[in-house]
């Protein structure tokens, strides 16, 4: 059905929401890391290219 995504796309947009969670309370809490913030940027590129592809 064109414009659904299926459970492991769901699965993976949750797992990037919930890591921007967790990398921005390390970020208030210990101070910036620019590779967790890198890696969320790839995962959420990821997320977004299986999104489009999915589509």
């Amino acid at each position: 059905m064109p414009g659904s995504t299926n459970g492991s796309t769901k699965t993976m947009g949750a797992l990037t929401a919930g890591t921007l969670v967790l990398v921005t309370a390390y970020t208030v809490t210990l101070g910036s890391n620019g590779w967790l913030w890198f890696g969320w940027v790839v995962l959420g590129l990821l997320t977004l290219a299986a999104i489009v592809v999915r589509s």
